[in-house]
């Protein structure tokens, strides 16, 4: 019974932590609410188009290579992945500018519109640099169960240099003027995790992802990570039960023992819970077993909810590229409108995905396969009304921008708000992200990876360390998967 592990939940970090159990000899059985594996990040085909339901960027390639090098894998044996170039345009008021895939074109870009930024770029970039390299390859990988992690010696000699205690704004704008170039610099942290007035300058490593690392693409769309990672956990021997809808964490002297679930069970000596962490915490547990109270989690800041509409679009859609950011409306009211005065947004900025520019296989021949998102904040009360007078005010400005009839010619439409990430996900709130990726939200400050009343009940995902986004998530697996071999190995 000691070898057999349990796991809700096989998105990004539920499927991490399956493989890596199994590498170290554990029977592993993962329960998936949905038909499909990739959590949020499942696939959607209809009518010839293929959408990817969740993630699309595709930043950190290194993270993904770290992980299947860990099975003496590679990327390239499941999937393959091209690096666009441009990697992304962005739409402001008056213009739009192209972010090269190249730096030199790049520093040439930020000159161009701003004299003699390129210096500054490249000092920041290489800063941001410094801070990727030790924050993702070494702090991000910390579990966070405890605070004498953070003393590490390359940390704790780096801790200015992290700029930990700086905020990403004032990081910013202390070395540029132009407001495009401070929003092209800013987005990451906006769309992704909090104000950037309210995280750390830390986050600049973000940058350093997206300019210097490259946006890429997987050939067939996101959904080809999770495929490659069931492929390889299925050859590692981990079992899979899709369609199984948990109801209860059953707990007997703060163990916990068994599930209820919908479909066939078995026993397991350790549980990973990589399913929305108030929902496992409020819902699955009994009230003496939560470690974190309601006030707790009513007070954390969480990371934006979208609301998400999946076109396909009969004809070609001009003047898009891969990915498209609509900065054309006020960058501080939207950010002020998620974070600082919650509300539906007044004019908001909004992200255009539009893959059939790089895959022929994501729609039939004649066709577009778009997916637009805008952000917004999380627990917000939604109509159908209030849902289409936001799809025809971003179909408008999409038309203006991109000089294309496109709404007279949508033949398939999705809507996935707020709610659908509640009933899909059990989403707190129907947050999108996670949490806010504020100072008082990192590390050891996150929801903790280990159940403290319950002994063999740990938790993996973007609710705790490291945080939001596919890289993170596939550490999270990692971090919550060592932690229950080191509990089994000590029992």
């Amino acid at each position: 019974m000691n070898n057999k592990v349990s796991i809700i939940g096989a998105g990004f970090s539920g499927l991490s932590s399956a493989c890596y159990l199994a590498k170290m000899g554990y029977n592993v059985t993962v329960y998936e609410k949905h038909n499909q594996v990739g959590g949020r990040a499942r696939i959607l085909k209809e009518e010839g188009f293929t959408f990817d339901m969740g993630p699309s960027w595709y930043w950190m390639p290194d993270v993904f290579e770290r992980f299947f090098a860990d099975f003496g894998k590679k990327v390239s044996d499941y999937y393959t992945l091209k690096r666009l170039s441009p990697g992304y345009r962005v739409f402001f008021e008056k213009d739009q500018i192209d972010i090269p895939s190249n730096l030199e074109e790049l520093y040439q870009l930020f000159d161009k519109i701003e004299s003699g930024s390129s210096i500054k770029l490249k000092e920041f970039l290489k800063e941001a640099e410094y801070k990727y390299q030790v924050g993702i390859h070494d702090l991000v990988y910390k579990p966070g169960v405890n605070i004498s992690e953070l003393f590490d010696a390359k940390l704790i000699k780096g801790l200015f240099k992290l700029d930990v205690f700086k905020s990403m704004s004032s990081h910013i704008r202390k070395l540029f003027k132009d407001e495009r170039l401070i929003q092209i610099l800013e987005f990451p942290v906006l769309f992704l995790g909090a104000l950037p007035g309210n995280t750390p300058a830390l986050y600049s490593l973000m940058n350093y992802a997206d300019l210097v690392l490259g946006t890429w693409y997987p050939e067939g769309g996101m959904g080809k990570i999770a495929e490659g990672m069931h492929k390889l956990a299925l050859g590692l021997g981990v079992n899979f039960e899709l369609n199984a809808d948990i109801s209860k964490i059953n707990v007997e002297n703060s163990v916990a023992k068994t599930i209820t679930t919908n479909i066939n069970y078995n026993g397991f000596s350790a549980l990973i819970s990589s399913a929305d962490y108030n929902f496992t915490e409020q819902k699955l547990l009994n009230k003496e077993f939560h470690q974190y109270s309601t006030d707790y989690w009513e007070t954390r800041k969480m990371a934006p909810s979208s609301l998400i509409f999946y076109l396909g679009v009969k004809g070609e859609v001009k003047n898009l590229l891969h990915h498209n950011l609509f900065f054309d409306e006020d960058f501080g009211v939207h950010a002020s409108e998620i974070y600082t005065h919650p509300k539906w947004p007044s004019k908001p900025l909004f992200y255009v995905c539009n893959p059939s520019k790089t895959d022929n296989t994501v729609a039939p021949e004649g066709f577009e396969n778009i997916f637009i998102l805008i952000p917004i904040a999380p627990g917000l009360t939604e109509n159908t009304e209030l849902v289409e007078h936001y799809y025809n005010l971003v179909m408008e400005r999409l038309e203006m921008k991109t000089g294309s009839t496109i709404k007279s010619n949508v033949v398939y439409k999705k809507v996935f708000s707020p709610k659908n990430f509640i009933a899909d996900y059990n989403s707190f709130k129907g947050n999108a992200y996670g949490l806010a990726n504020t100072l008082m939200q990192t590390a050891h400050l996150k929801p903790s990876i280990k159940n403290k009343k319950v002994k063999n009940l740990f938790y993996a995902g973007q609710l705790t360390v490291p945080g939001p986004g596919v890289p993170p998530a596939l550490i999270s697996g990692k971090l919550a998967a060592d932690q229950v071999h080191h509990y089994l190995t000590k029992k």
